[in-house]
């Protein structure tokens, strides 16, 4: 795994021409009141509050999975109860680092997403990001698997075209060029890279899916791309507990990207 500069991550990101994936209106998210109380909690580092979850039993401390969350970051419970279960179910030690610097999107829709978005570009957002990776592998952890969520996928995006990480998954991502952030992950990446998505997203559409697919065809390090029906964007993240569609769509993506990174972090 290298870890790559600022700059050379954002030219990067900068090379790249096509459709954009939109991010989806809060509207379309699913917003539940949830019953369960994180169990980890926040620390700093690399100067940046990250919310860190570890396993209750024995893991390897020389990896971790770094969660890359959502437009509404540390105001939304369900990203906290998220990482807890990355670290409960997959046995990782994980880090959510609030690339956002402590301004979520609010919930309410009091602020217009597309003003947000500007305020939280990835040359703000990509620094504190990369600054807790370097932090974490210099404490000697080797390998990093990150899972971005929504805003989150285009970071995963990012972090696999530049061989930052030693594997990716991500569900509904929002913000891609498509098809050509894949071109770019197909040409220069050895990163194995796991995409969840939704057939009523209206950000990453099946139609954009499938052009995703079309690209990935052949990709030597590893791709998996699974489609979710009956659920719309953000569902890998909050599901309504009384809706068994989003109920068993939310458990199997996270089965199947838990089972991607712990695959790939023992053949990487």
């Amino acid at each position: 795994m290298l870890f790559t500069t600022v700059t050379s991550f954002l030219l990067s990101a900068l090379a790249v021409r096509g459709a954009i994936v939109p991010q989806a209106p809060a509207s379309d998210h699913i917003f539940v009141t949830p019953s369960a109380v994180p169990t980890g909690q926040n620390v700093t580092i690399a100067g940046v509050n990250t919310y860190v979850s570890l396993p209750k039993g024995d893991f390897d401390e020389t990896r971790a999975v770094v969660i890359l969350m959502d437009v509404f970051g540390f105001g939304k419970t369900d990203n906290f109860l998220l990482t807890d279960n990355w670290a409960d179910n997959a046995g990782f030690a994980t880090y959510m680092p609030d690339y956002l610097l402590g301004d979520p999107l609010p919930q309410d829709g009091s602020v217009d997403l597309n003003t947000w978005i500007l305020n939280h570009t990835e040359a703000i957002t990509t620094p504190p990001l990369l600054a807790v990776l370097n932090e974490l592998k210099s404490q000697g952890i080797e390998k990093i698997g990150v899972s971005g969520y929504c805003f989150g996928g285009l970071y995963a995006t990012r972090l696999t075209q530049n061989n930052t990480v030693a594997v990716a998954t991500m569900a509904h991502p929002s913000l891609l060029t498509v098809p050509d952030d894949y071109e770019l992950v197909k040409a220069q990446s050895q990163v194995p890279v796991q995409i969840n998505s939704a057939d009523l997203d209206t950000g990453l559409t099946p139609a954009l899916a499938a052009e995703i697919d079309q690209v990935m065809v052949g990709y030597v390090p590893g791709y998996n791309h699974t489609a979710f029906a009956g659920v719309g964007h953000g569902f890998a993240v909050s599901a309504n507990a009384s809706d068994p569609i989003q109920v068993a769509a939310k458990e199997e993506a996270f089965e199947i990207s838990s089972n991607w990174i712990r695959t790939h972090f023992d053949t990487c």
